[in-house]
């Protein structure tokens, strides 16, 4: 094969090839790409604590029979209201205090907490649990919290996702008019969602047993209250533009 005819197949597939790019570039959509936001809020539906039994020992076995024995018990009550309980802690281990004067660690004893974390829908059945258990000896009701359900959370972010895609259309639907073009069919999106899911109450529940026998009282419920989840999504979208 001549040199001359080397030359010509070589500009025969350059030409191709250059061609070939500009039928590629004119079938590529032309596209625009914007940012869609969706604000709404969720009820708490949910309202939980953990109880944690904490027993120390200078018997291994006896610090976890009767820290056992005690979450029997609250078990036992717990099986009258209206909650949903699981274990959330199962802790044995040698416990040591510093000693000032000696200048070392003493051994305490065998320490052993279990923690039971306490959920319930009403929460005024939450405060009674509060009630009965805090303040007895070696119990400690703590972390008070609200929050949103799994359950109830999933069809509000879902419906907030949509609104959020629909916010990006419309943002470009305006920005593609203002260049005299329309927007086309969504090519590729992609989204992030955010918000306070758990709460807990300012005010201090790690409280002393209250004096509800002395009183001749009864309890009335509804100190706790909360607001609702805040809800957050946002999308970044891209739009075929025509």
């Amino acid at each position: 094969m001549s040199n001359k005819t080397i030359g010509i197949i070589a500009c025969a597939l350059c030409v191709l090839a250059l061609g070939w790019g500009a039928v590629n570039r004119l079938a590529e959509p032309r596209t625009i790409s914007v940012g869609g936001e969706c604000l709404t809020s969720a009820p708490k539906d949910r309202t939980a604590i953990t109880i944690r039994v904490s027993v120390t020992d200078k018997s291994a076995a006896k610090s976890m029979k009767t820290a056992s024995t005690k979450v029997a018990a609250i078990n036992e009550y717990l099986k009258t209201l209206d909650v949903k309980v699981q274990t959330s802690e199962f802790n044995s281990y040698e416990k040591n205090e510093w000693n000032p004067t000696t200048h070392k660690s003493d051994f305490v004893g065998i320490e052993t907490t279990i923690a039971l974390d306490v959920s319930a829908s009403n929460i005024d059945t939450i405060e009674k649990v509060l009630t009965q258990f805090a303040g007895q000896p070696d119990v400690f009701v703590t972390n008070l919290r609200m929050f949103t359900s799994a359950e109830t959370l999933k069809p509000i972010l879902e419906s907030c996702l949509g609104t959020a895609v629909e916010n990006a259309r419309s943002r470009a639907d305006a920005l593609a008019a203002g260049a005299g073009r329309r927007v086309g069919k969504l090519l590729a999106v992609s989204y992030g969602s955010g918000g306070g899911y758990s709460v807990s109450p300012t005010a201090n529940f790690r409280m002393a047993k209250m004096e509800l026998a002395s009183a001749d009282a009864s309890y009335a419920g509804g100190a706790i209250t909360g607001k609702d989840t805040e809800v957050s999504v946002n999308v970044s979208a891209i739009f075929e533009i025509r």
